[in-house]
């Protein structure tokens, strides 16, 4: 039996931090109800824009506890679950799934560098460990292994994958995936850089697994609309090209440094990014704020920051 698909926008959310460093709880209700009432499907908390790797472990589960219990309506909330190695990676897991996730989204440990044989067999473990719907997130320039469409395709098999995120720049790769129509969400990264949204929505992907929505949400639900009638291709084109400032803004840093330092300047709850990193100043930053205002988001969103005055 085919499972339901999430198509649409899947926001990988940053983590918004208060002053002191601690996480803001009250910043993620903010930024979960922004996504909500502009139309994301789904938010992946605690990914790389979330700045997973430099969370503690307590600061790991409580994130989990506290914005399962925000949840409200359909939006799905998935959470980063990769550990550095398997054991720790399902632990991960059944602690999510037992504090309220809707989903996990897992991708190779990081800095190992394993064979592609070695991350296939761990995806296939991993899974047959829980019972909670996840997401493959095939991410080789954060993890050096790189699984070809006849693994992904093999992985596919397993009942519990829903969702397929791919961030290489084989535009191949994700057609030989769609053509093989497994049971999953296929998604791209919107980078524009790596160029698979145009490729990966026109052969039938399911949506975008995406970054730029932490500042214009209802823009990349509109485009990542999979295109079930023709004039679907035609607004996308149109959104597409209107949102490149942004798109191209939004990954001018490693993220989630352009995104993060563009969000708190217009007045959304995100906080200093956590050391060794740091924030976009003077005009790398001025450059998202034109962007911003050129595009017409900060009438839209109700954003009146002095940073945006004075950009």
């Amino acid at each position: 039996m085919a499972r339901p698909k999430i198509t649409g926008s899947f926001v990988a959310l940053i983590t918004p931090f208060n002053k002191d460093g601690s996480v803001d709880f009250e910043g993620f209700r903010t930024l979960l109800g922004f996504q909500r009432a502009h139309g994301t499907s789904a938010v992946l908390i605690m990914g790389s824009t979330g700045e997973v790797s430099m969370l503690s472990q307590a600061e790991r589960e409580k994130i989990i506890v506290e914005t399962a219990r925000m949840k409200v309506g359909g939006m799905k909330f998935f959470y980063g679950c990769t550990g550095n190695n398997t054991q720790t990676t399902i632990d991960y897991l059944k602690f999510a799934h037992a504090n309220g996730a809707d989903g996990a989204i897992l991708a190779a440990p990081s800095y190992i560098c394993a064979s592609e044989a070695d991350i296939e067999a761990y995806f296939l473990e991993v899974a047959d460990a829980t019972e909670l719907p996840l997401g493959i997130y095939n991410n080789p320039p954060r993890v050096k292994s790189d699984l070809h469409w006849d693994q992904l395709l093999r992985i596919f098999r397993h009942p519990n994958y829903v969702v397929h995120k791919e961030s290489t720049t084989r535009v191949g790769q994700v057609a030989q995936v769609l053509a093989a129509r497994p049971d999953v969400a296929v998604m791209c990264c919107d980078s524009p850089n790596l160029g698979l949204v145009v490729p990966t929505m026109s052969l039938g992907g399911h949506g975008t697994a995406n970054m730029s929505g932490n500042i214009a949400p209802a823009e990349m639900a509109l485009l990542s609309r999979p295109w079930s009638e023709p004039q679907v291709s035609i607004s996308f084109r149109e959104t597409y090209l209107h949102l490149l400032p942004i798109l191209h803004f939004a990954y001018s840093a490693i993220n989630p440094v352009a995104i993060k330092s563009l969000m708190k300047a217009v007045g959304l709850p995100a906080g200093e990014l956590r050391k060794p990193l740091t924030g976009l100043q003077g005009e790398a930053l001025a450059r998202g704020l034109r962007a911003v205002r050129e595009l017409g988001l900060d009438r839209k969103y109700g954003w009146q920051s002095v940073a945006l005055k004075a950009a």
